[in-house]
Order: structure tokens, then sequence, then C-alpha cells
């Protein structure tokens, strides 16, 4: 069996995509000739979450400590040269596959209690592919007898036909960006993103420009839905990543400033998120999960 696990080809609408069943991720996203996320080969092992999705929360828990209904949990520190726990606990999980065709598949993962995480939650991910690109849902749903704390999010790798993302321009429709430590990237405050070099409510150029962080304050565009879009410079051509910014308040958008030249600043993260970094500590827009209940969280990928 490969690090990847089994995989799930849809086809549908002029897309083509590639489904993994470890992690329950998106390893490849093609619209005709063009990789609208950046993909890794069949087999590897994920690339810096490429594709993956995060749950039960997305970004990071500082020092993997959090209280929560009056107890304190400690989480493995996955991230630990930041000496934080990141992206939840199922990118690594094998999904069983629920039910498929050739245009869908839903894949789903059962969390064990466990130090740290003593909730017992289903996680659901139902990817559609059509005309109108790849409609992904994850659903988390408590089946244990006790409240859960509850976040996810998607971390696709966004490309619009070029090598690397300075060529392109870049749209995020955010009011506010959250500052950050710079060491552990863990949050100071949110402020107003005009004037500080990190406002793209406009399409901006990338250029030489590091971006690694959450924006909140998102404007739905008439229809209700937010939009991060990503265009080759000159050529119009693109990707975007839409949702509702009701359900998912916060978007982590970050370059892919990495050490590895295969993977620097080849794609762009984007995030959809139902909460900001280390909610389970601050609580804002942190779900929780009632016996019985359930969460769903969509967006969308298209080829623009």
């Amino acid at each position: 069996m490969s690090a990847g696990g089994s995989e799930h080809v849809l086809e549908g609408g002029g897309y083509h995509a590639v489904v993994t069943e470890v992690g329950g991720g998106v390893r490849v996203l093609r619209h005709g000739d063009a990789d609208l996320v950046r993909p890794y080969p069949a087999g590897a092992v994920r690339p810096r979450y490429a594709g993956a999705v995060l749950a039960p929360w997305p970004n990071r828990v500082a020092d993997g400590v959090y209280d929560f209904d009056g107890e304190t949990h400690r989480l493995p520190l996955t991230e630990p040269e930041r000496g934080n726990a990141l992206h939840g606990l199922v990118v690594w999980d094998r999904f069983e596959v629920v039910d498929g065709s050739g245009t869908r598949v839903r894949l789903r993962d059962r969390l064990v209690p466990r130090t740290g995480y003593p909730f017992a939650v289903e996680v659901t991910v139902t990817y559609r592919l059509d005309e109108d690109g790849l409609h992904t849902t994850v659903r988390g749903r408590n089946t244990g007898d006790r409240p859960a704390p509850w976040g996810t999010a998607a971390h696709p790798y966004l490309r619009a036909g070029t090598d690397h993302v300075d060529g392109c321009e870049l749209t995020v429709p955010a009011e506010e960006v959250l500052e950050v430590t710079p060491d552990r990237l863990l949050p100071v405050r949110v402020v107003p993103v005009e004037g500080t070099g990190l406002d793209f409510r406009r399409p901006v150029l990338i250029g030489a420009t590091a971006v690694d962080h959450a924006y909140t304050g998102l404007r739905a565009e008439p229809d209700g839905l937010a939009r991060v879009r990503l265009r080759a410079s000159g050529s119009g051509a693109g990707v975007e990543c839409e949702w509702d910014p009701a359900v998912l308040p916060w978007v982590q958008v970050h370059t892919a400033d990495t050490p590895d030249v295969d993977t620097d600043r080849t794609g762009l993260a984007v995030e959809p998120m139902t909460c900001g970094p280390d909610a389970f500590n601050s609580g804002r827009d942190l779900v929780v999960l009632a016996p019985g209940e359930e969460h769903a969280a969509s967006w969308t990928v298209r080829a623009l």
C-alpha cells in the first residue's frame, strides 16, 4: 500500500480530481490541461498538508494545551519547532469510502477519543464534480455523550498557470487580518488590512510579498458567498475558492515560502476556516458540538 493509500478518480464537467483515502484529501485537481491545485506524485507522502482536510481544528493550538468544559487537555505537538499542535488529527488517518460514483465520493473517519481530544466525532468528507468545479463538504458529528470542540478547514495550494505565485494577482475580500508572533505564528490581535501591506481587497500582484496570515471580516458578494481569486497576471486565467463566510468566517492565505525548491512559492495555500488560529483557547468562532449534533462546512474550487 502506498503512502497515499487507495485513490479515487473523479471526472465531470471538464474537471479531473484524485482523492486520497489517507487524510480524505485532494491530490490532483485539473480543468482541461490546467492544474488548479499543486499536485504531488501518487504514492508520495503529502507535502506540507497539500489538499488535506483539517479537523477537528484548523491551524494552531498554542503549546497543544487548552481548557474545555472544566478540564485541561494536552495535545501532541505536531509542529515541534514552534511548540504547537497543528492542523487537527485526521491528516494521516485512513478514511473509509462510504459510497461514490464517477463524479462523487464520500469518505468517513471515526475519531477515537484520546489523550488531548477525549471526544468521539465522526468526520465525513464529500467531494462532487460538475461543470461548476469541485465541491467539498466536511461534516463533523458528535457520536459521544459529552460536548466536543470542533473546527475544520481545507488546505489546497491553488495554482493559476504559473510556476510561482509571484506572477499572480490575488484577491482576498477581507477587511481584517490577524497579527501573529514572528517566531511561533500565534495570535496577537486582529487589525484592519488597510496599510498593512496585506490588503488584497482589490487584485494585487503578489510579487515578492510573503503572506502567512489569517484573514477575517470577509465580504460576501451579492449571492452571499466570499471568493478568493488567483489569476496569472496579464492572461486572466486563474482559479478561485468560494464559500459561505457565515459558516467559514476565516481564511488562512500562505504564499508557501519554504526552503524546498519544489514547493517554494509554487502554489498559494487558501484555507477557509470555521475558526481562527488557537480557537480552542480563545473560543472565538469555535463550534461546540452537543452529543448527536452535526456541523457542516462547504467550499468550491473552480477554474476562471
